[in-house]
């Protein structure tokens, strides 16, 4: 008989490329609860399913946010389940011990602004203890982008978070095969691919093209974080387009310490008017607009806005771009603004985003990386 469909209604991709004869139930103690943004469900490429199908304690929960919450809060969960999520106050999987290890984990499956959206929307998931993974190589996931080289699939999050609670089951590795199998037979369906970019030469600068033109959306910003902690204490911004800044200082116990003042120079009048940190980012989401994108010198800056949940909108670093050493440089005629360490930094990040600019604006001679 032949097919109905062009694609096969159990893994959504089309019949040559269904990978659903690799799939296999694997054994394992950890019970898995997927909560899938609606826009995932159908998506061809999406690795959750994979999970669903493989794992035998796995429950896969698609809809649209506000149904999802419904659903989730008449769940019944474990009494040690936990989040697998990175937020400010989540402890490595890797590092505890047995005694502690949940014996139920959820997963949020979508892109980072999904996840973020299913988060935020679902009360019951900020009732739960928060698990992260650290990353030792990049995701393997070469057919969907991702916001940085670290980030992982459900799939291979799912996977290596198991890995780290049940380290004697070998079976968790057969997930992979099949995530491989997928990848493997997509790639070689298509002659190019974002990731290839046949087209970029070694040593071509990949400026970003939302810094190639005009810089009306494009808001430097810069901040200092609380020794040891992954939160900012200290943040200010500047919008090109107008001039627009913005400055707020969070509340913290590292204020009290004179040695850390000195350092960063900052004025006693800025930490006094010190808000709280859900204060920050209601001020911080105010301040930045749709169609925005935040530049930043360093992904150590940028993961101080993902510690706290707010970095709502796309950023661009600006270290990983590839380009002559004579532009990377400040101008040793610029004298630095007086202030705080903080101010400084910032200038320099916007002077250097000015001298891209005026090299690239427009140019077809760099390869441009897409927006």
């Amino acid at each position: 008989m032949q097919p109905t469909s062009n694609r096969c209604l159990r893994c959504f991709r089309p019949h040559p490329l269904c990978f659903c004869d690799c799939i296999t139930q694997i054994e394992h103690r950890t019970s898995v609860v997927i909560l899938q943004h609606r826009r995932e469900r159908f998506h061809p490429f999406n690795t959750a399913r994979i999970v669903s199908e493989s794992l035998q304690q796995c429950q896969l929960l698609v809809a649209y946010n506000d149904e999802l919450a419904q659903q989730f809060e008449t769940l019944t969960l474990h009494d040690d389940v936990g989040l697998l999520y990175p937020g400010p106050h989540s402890e490595l999987l890797s590092e505890l011990p047995p005694p502690r290890r949940p014996s139920q984990l959820v997963v949020l499956d979508g892109t980072w602004h999904q996840a973020k959206t299913l988060y935020r929307d679902i009360p019951r998931l900020h009732e739960l203890p928060q698990y992260r993974l650290a990353p030792t190589s990049p995701g393997r996931y070469r057919i969907r982008r991702e916001p940085n080289e670290h980030a992982l699939s459900t799939l291979e999050a799912t996977v290596a978070a198991l890995m780290d609670l049940e380290p004697e089951n070998e079976a968790l590795a057969g997930l992979t095969k099949v995530f491989d199998r997928m990848i493997g037979d997509q790639l070689r369906e298509t002659t190019t691919n974002w990731r290839q970019n046949s087209r970029r030469r070694r040593g071509s600068a990949n400026v970003p093209r939302i810094l190639t033109g005009d810089l009306k959306n494009i808001v430097v910003a810069y901040g200092e974080r609380e020794s040891g902690l992954p939160r900012p204490i200290y943040w200010n911004a500047m919008r090109l387009g107008n001039g627009e800044r913005f400055a707020c200082a969070i509340e913290s116990d590292a204020f009290e310490d004179d040695q850390l003042m000195h350092h960063l120079r900052l004025d006693r009048h800025v930490v006094k008017n010190a808000v709280s940190m859900d204060e920050f980012c209601k001020r911080w989401r105010a301040f930045v607009r749709t169609g925005d994108r935040i530049a930043l010198q360093h992904h150590g800056t940028a993961d101080l806005l993902r510690s706290v949940g707010a970095d709502f909108v796309p950023k661009v670093i600006l270290k990983s771009i590839n380009v002559p050493a004579s532009i990377k440089k400040k101008n040793p005629t610029q004298s630095s603004p007086e202030g705080s360490r903080a101010q400084e930094r910032l200038q320099t990040a916007v002077d250097y985003v000015y001298r891209l600019n005026a090299m690239y604006r427009d140019s077809a001679s760099p390869i441009v990386i897409p927006d």
